[in-house]
C-alpha cells in the first residue's frame, strides 16, 4: 500500500489524464509527454540495476536540460530521495553536500563531470552522465534508458522525497528534507494560482535544480489543462525575447535581477504582446522597477514568498488578486503569523518575524536535530524574515532578520537603503550590508551597479541617499561595481557583498 501523495503515482495520473502531446520544448526540440514519461519510467529501473534502493540520495548536478524532467520522476518511481544541487558550486561546497547526504549515484551533464570528479574522489558514488560514452568510469544516461519499465515503488507520504541544500549565503549548505506529502501539497497550493491565471504557455529561465524546479513539476502534475513549457538553459535575456516572441509565451517566473536585464535588452523590437504575467519571487521586488516592467512588458507581476524549508511556498498573488507591495495570501495548505521576539503573536501591520505552519513545512535539517529544533518550534517553523501582516491578511516582506544591520543603536535594514539607491537613473541594482565599525558598531556600506552607458561618482550617490534617507541610515560607503554578487537564483549574495567591502 502506497500512501496517498506518492510523487510517482501523482506523474502517472498525470499522464493518464492529459494524454501524450509536445509538452517541453528546448534548444530547438519538442519532446512529448508520453516520451518524458516512459523515459522516467525506463530511467527508474536503470537506477535500480545501477543499485540504487528506496531510500537512497540521487544527486541530480545538471543544467538546465529535459533530462531534469525525467530524472526527478525516474527517481521518485524507484523510490529514492531527489536531491537536487544548482550548479554553481565550488568544490568544497560540493564535497560537502556529497559527503553530507550520503549520496548513491549522480546525475551529471557532460560539462559537469569535472567539476563532479574532483569533489568526489573516495566517495564510490556512480556518475552518470547525460549524452555520455562511457569515459572515466561512467555510465551513460542511455543505458538507463535501456531497460524495461517497471512497477512504481511503494513511498509513504512522510517518506523523504527530496534532500535540498540551502544556498550557504549565511554558512554551511544545510541539507532540508521534504516528504512526497510536502511536495504534493506545495505543487497542489501553486496549481491554484497558476490556473486561476488562465495561462498555459510558459517559459522557464531559472534554474530546475532547486526548490523552485520540483514546484514547477510538481504543480504541472496537479493540472487540469495541458501546460506546454519552454525551457532556456540558463537566463540569456536576448534569447528570452525571441522565445517569447516565437512560441507567443504568456508568462514566465523571474526575479527581479532578470527583469532589470530584460530592460537593458532593445525590448521594443520584439512581438511580446502575447505575454500576460511575470511570477516574482526569491528576491524583494522594488515598487519602482515593478512599475517600468509592467509597462515596458504590459505584464501583471504576481508576488510569492517562499524558501526552501516551506517547499518553495508559503504565499501568493494571482493575476486577479495583486496587492502591490505585498507577496499574497497564504497558500491554502499554509499558515502564516507574524511573531515577536518573545514569542507573541502581532496584530495587523506590525513588524516581526514571520513564522509560517501546515502541509509544506520540511521534516527537519538533514543530521540537524538541534537546528531543527531551534527552526520548528510549537509547530512553528521560524523563517528569519522580518515581515508584517495586513488587515485583510496579506504579507509584506521587509527584510531578514539575520541581514540587519544595528548602527549606533539603530535598527537599519539593508532593503530600505537599496530602495533609495536604485530609484537613482544611474542604479541597476544595490546591496546594502553591515561593516565593523569600532564608533557605532557596524557602518552602513552600499555596493552599486550602474546601468550600461551612465555615470555617477559615490559621493554623489551617498549625497543622494542622504536627502532621502533618515541620518542614522544613509550609506556613510557607497563602492561602484561591476556587478552586484548574486546567488545562482538571483537572489542578492550578502555573504560574497560582506566578503567584498570587509576586504
Amino acid at each position: 500500500m502506497t500512501g496517498t501523495h506518492n510523487l510517482a503515482v501523482l506523474a502517472e495520473q498525470s499522464f493518464e489524464r492529459l494524454g501524450d502531446y509536445e509538452s517541453l520544448f528546448f534548444e530547438g526540440r519538442w519532446h512529448t509527454s508520453g516520451s518524458i514519461h516512459d523515459r522516467a519510467a525506463r530511467v527508474a529501473e536503470g537506477l535500480r540495476a545501477q543499485g540504487v534502493e528506496p531510500g537512497d540520495r540521487v544527486i541530480v548536478l545538471t543544467m538546465n536540460t529535459p533530462e531534469v524532467f525525467v530524472s526527478y520522476q525516474a527517481i521518485w518511481r524507484a523510490g529514492a530521495v531527489v536531491t537536487p544541487v544548482i550548479f554553481l558550486q565550488t568544490p568544497p561546497e560540493l564535497r560537502h553536500i556529497l559527503e553530507d547526504s550520503g549520496a548513491k549515484a549522480a546525475i551529471l551533464t557532460p560539462e559537469l563531470l569535472p567539476l563532479f570528479q574532483g569533489s568526489a574522489e573516495g566517495l564510490g558514488i556512480t556518475a552518470i552522465v547525460v549524452d555520455g560514452d562511457g569515459a572515466d568510469g561512467t555510465v551513460p544516461f542511455s543505458v538507463l534508458e535501456a531497460a524495461q519499465p517497471g512497477e512504481i515503488v511503494s513511498r509513504e507520504d512522510d517518506d523523504l522525497a527530496a534532500l535540498l541544500y540551502t544556498g550557504g549565503t549565511t554558512g554551511r549548505a544545510k541539507g532540508v528534507m521534504l516528504s512526497h506529502r510536502n511536495l504534493w501539497e506545495a505543487g497542489a497550493g501553486m496549481n491554484k494560482v497558476t490556473e486561476s491565471s488562465g495561462t498555459t504557455r510558459s517559459l522557464l529561465p531559472l534554474p530546475l535544480s532547486h526548490a523552485f524546479g520540483l514546484n514547477v513539476l510538481v504543480s504541472g502534475m496537479h493540472s487540469e489543462k495541458q501546460h506546454v513549457s519552454v525551457m532556456q538553459r540558463w537566463f540569456d535575456p536576448a534569447g528570452w525575447l525571441q522565445l517569447v516572441q516565437d512560441h507567443r509565451l504568456e508568462a514566465s517566473p523571474v526575479v527581479p535581477s532578470m527583469m532589470g536585464m530584460l530592460l537593458d535588452q532593445p525590448y521594443a523590437d520584439f512581438d511580446l504582446s502575447s505575454l500576460v504575467s511575470f511570477g516574482s519571487g526569491g528576491a524583494p521586488l522594488l515598487p519602482h522597477l515593478r512599475e517600468k516592467v509592467e509597462a515596458a512588458f504590459g505584464v501583471k507581476i504576481v508576488e510569492g514568498y517562499g524558501c526552501t524549508e516551506t517547499s518553495a511556498i508559503v504565499t501568493a498573488s494571482s493575476v486577479d488578486d495583486i496587492r502591490p507591495g505585498s507577496v499574497g495570501r497564504p497558500a491554502p495548505h499554509m499558515e502564516v503569523s507574524i511573531k515577536s521576539p518573545t514569542g507573541e503573536i502581532l496584530g495587523a501591520d506590525e513588524e516581526g518575524e514571520i513564522c509560517v505552519r501546515g502541509l509544506g513545512i520540511m521534516l527537519g535539517y538533514w543530521h540537524e536535530p538541534d537546528l531543527t529544533a531551534e527552526t520548528i518550534r510549537d509547530g512553528w517553523l521560524h523563517t528569519g524574515d522580518v515581515g508584517r501582516l495586513d488587515q485583510d491578511g496579506y504579507l509584506y516582506v521587509v527584510d531578514r532578520v539575520k541581514d540587519l544591520i544595528i548602527r549606533g543603536g539603530f535598527n537599519v535594514y539593508p532593503r530600505d537603503v537599496e530602495d533609495v539607491l536604485i530609484e537613482h537613473e544611474a542604479v541597476a541594482s544595490a546591496a546594502c550590508v553591515g561593516k565593523p565599525d569600532e564608533e557605532s558598531g557596524e557602518e552602513v556600506v552600499a555596493v552599486v551597479q550602474l546601468h550600461p552607458g551612465h555615470t555617477v561618482t559615490s559621493a554623489e550617490l551617498i549625497e543622494y541617499a542622504k536627502e532621502r534617507m533618515a541620518r542614522y541610515k544613509y550609506p556613510r560607503e557607497v563602492r561602484i561595481i561591476d556587478a552586484v554578487p548574486l546567488t545562482s537564483v538571483g537572489k542578492i549574495n550578502r555573504k560574497a557583498v560582506r566578503e567584498l567591502v570587509r576586504e
